[in-house]
């Protein structure tokens, strides 16, 4: 009866402990997609420089791991060669970078709520690049829910009220380097058994972002900023604006570890929710009927790519299951026969 109780009391736990780590993430996740379209668009902050905004970030976060893994000795580096680094590193890192800039930039031109529609595409584009790469094999049921979910966000982009090809075209674009980086971890990284957690992750990207994003910065964003004085550094803006990208950061880290990618996804699909329901009632975006239909189509093939995704890793973990099962009872059966090859001997002599 205790040991029930026990276990019950620790099943518990582990659900709330699930809970709390989803909550930070979707509360931090949803405070820097607030944030950074409060300080980009022209009707609020008026501060429309995204790669400006996105350096910020990365300077700071590469400062703050910098210190983290040097000075306080939080974690230790990862052991890399220059060579790994270049070809590793620095084509995820131009990817990010990229897809940073392209998001950010969009916050300008299009509405939260519409931002979060299009990045239902972003399965859509991880499995298709996957497929490209030979990372995934192709599956006509698997494409057929992406040209399910593609559909949805069609009829969404169709009944966007404020619609603006401009906006659209850096958001796809966005999810588009986005997708690729993450392919491109599992190719680059995860194949050779490299293992970066969010502390190290900015140690070695973030500073090669910030060299990325100087290039276009120098020529698209610096020029206005010095004819127009217009960068006045807040430190409370852009210092409380960076502290919440750091942190979720580590809440993503915290999360996938702590639970699973999986849970990750389903989490994002609450987020998405959540943030189109706070564009609507309070920043009073438009949001029509048809954009929330066809969001839903989309939602609900995004919902069944990340059954299928369950029900795979499910197996998965079955068959490994029954292989541990067969190499135990290899095991049991050779050490009985080497206990009765052994009595044989003894008889003999």
């Amino acid at each position: 009866m205790g040991k029930g109780r026990a276990l019950s009391d620790g099943v518990i736990k582990k659900i709330l402990l699930s809970y709390t780590y989803v909550a930070i993430w979707i509360f931090l996740s949803f405070t820097v997609i607030v944030y950074n379209k409060y300080i980009l668009d022209k009707k609020l902050y008026n501060w429309p420089y995204p790669i400006t905004l996105t350096m910020i970030h990365m300077a700071f976060c590469s400062s703050l791991a910098i210190v983290l893994i040097k000075v306080f000795k939080i974690v230790e580096p990862v052991s890399m060669s220059r060579e790994t680094y270049l070809r590793s590193v620095v084509p995820i890192g131009a990817l990010y970078s990229l897809s940073l800039w392209l998001s950010n930039s969009a916050y300008i031109y299009l509405s939260v709520s519409f931002i979060q529609m299009l990045k239902a595409l972003m399965p859509v584009a991880v499995y298709s690049i996957g497929v490209l790469l030979k990372k995934e094999a192709f599956r006509s049921r698997t494409m057929t829910n992406m040209l399910s979910i593609s559909f949805g966000v069609a009829i969404a982009a169709y009944g966007e009220a404020k619609f603006d090809v401009w906006g659209v075209v850096l958001q796809l674009g966005a999810v588009a380097f986005e997708a690729t980086r993450l392919v491109l971890i599992q190719i680059l990284l995860t194949s050779k058994g490299i293992n970066l957690n969010p502390i190290t992750s900015l140690y070695y990207v973030a500073p090669c972002c910030f060299v990325f994003l100087s290039v276009p910065w120098i020529f698209v964003e610096f020029p206005v900023l010095r004819e127009t004085s217009s960068f006045h550094f807040d430190f409370v803006i852009f210092g409380t604006n960076s502290v919440c990208a750091f942190a979720l950061n580590l809440a993503v880290f915290l999360l996938v570890g702590k639970t699973s990618a999986l849970t990750m996804n389903v989490a994002g699909v609450v987020k998405d929710w959540l943030l189109i329901a706070f564009s609507w009632s309070v920043i009073k975006d438009t949001v029509t009927p048809l954009n929330l239909f066809g969001y839903g189509l989309a939602f609900l093939g995004v919902g069944y790519y990340n059954h299928c995704k369950l029900q795979a890793l499910k197996a998965k973990d079955a068959q490994k299951k029954v292989q541990a099962g067969d190499e135990e009872a290899g095991k049991l059966l050779e050490e009985r026969e080497s206990e009765v090859a052994g009595k044989r001997t003894e008889s003999q002599d």
